[in-house]
């Protein structure tokens, strides 16, 4: 596995969190983020709540490296 790869997946993981939908998925499960507010953001559930927010807010970036992932597969093949 080299590091290209490596790279890929963290992306794809990335994509992933980032399409999650609060209303439709992550709120019936107990994941919403007003359910996290306050103190109780120190949790592991907490920050990974956290975390998928913040994929959510990077959607622009992530657009964008989507793009040069493309990009260099179809140059390299």
């Amino acid at each position: 596995m080299g590091l290209w790869t490596l790279l890929e997946g963290f992306l794809l993981l990335a994509n992933a969190l980032a399409i999650l939908n609060e209303d439709r998925f992550l709120a019936p499960r107990g994941w919403g983020f007003s359910d996290f507010s306050g103190g109780r953001t120190k949790s592991f559930k907490g920050q990974l709540i956290g975390l998928i927010y913040a994929t959510q807010y990077m959607r622009v970036p992530l657009i964008i490296l989507n793009s040069i992932c493309i990009i260099v597969k179809l140059v390299s093949g």
